[in-house]
């Protein structure tokens, strides 16, 4: 015979069950508005994918500020990239930033190319976006280098404005920018005129 707190978890549980079932089921409320239409869902998609491909404009005067310009102008957004969350839209400034003055601004003829680029519209305001890329470039060196990555994140439209409010970025693995870095051929050299020695990426 089970014990009585087991039969009651057990019975606890089935009826949280069926009641994630039924509201599951449940008509969407009259709050909620009419359903989103194919072709509103597909414009909020395409308006997103041309925010994104614009905001990571390699040939942009100001770099950084494109990649920070799909961001709230201050306040929360939840990172997670390389092991470590932060929770402000500052701190997203600070790793942008550092990305481009240390690796970024010495990538010889990069080309930052978007995989694919998936958006599921959520509601009017919100969606969530999955896109894979690839940024080929050469080092000073003339070598070939590879970095890319699969980006995960949460658009919300506030005012009018959809913004990034949550994200997860998570880099290739080595062995595959390897794979992509053999079929590309070696350039010459390229002399920097600040110190002649960029970082050997």
């Amino acid at each position: 015979m089970r014990p009585a707190s087991s039969q009651l978890r057990r019975l606890f549980l089935l009826a949280a069950a069926s009641a994630g079932v039924l509201s599951s089921c449940a008509p969407p409320s009259p709050e909620a508005g009419p359903a989103l239409t194919a072709a509103e869902s597909k414009s909020i998609g395409d308006s997103i994918r041309t925010l994104v491909t614009a905001a990571y404009n390699l040939t942009a005067s100001d770099v950084p500020a494109g990649m920070l310009s799909i961001y709230p102008p201050e306040g929360r957004v939840v990172s997670a990239t390389a092991g470590r969350v932060t929770t402000t839209r500052d701190l997203v400034g600070i790793a942008v930033r550092s990305f481009w003055d240390g690796v970024g601004q010495f990538m010889i003829r990069p080309t930052w190319a978007w995989d694919a680029i998936e958006v599921d519209v959520i509601s009017r305001d919100a969606a969530v976006m999955t896109a894979q890329y690839t940024v080929p470039h050469w080092t000073d060196r003339g070598a070939p280098h590879v970095i890319g990555g699969v980006w995960t994140a949460v658009w919300q439209r506030r005012g009018g404005r959809w913004e990034v409010t949550n994200e997860h970025l998570s880099d290739m693995p080595r062995a595959s920018a390897e794979a992509l870095e053999a079929t590309m051929p070696s350039i010459a050299p390229t002399a920097r005129p600040d110190s002649g020695s960029a970082p050997g990426r």
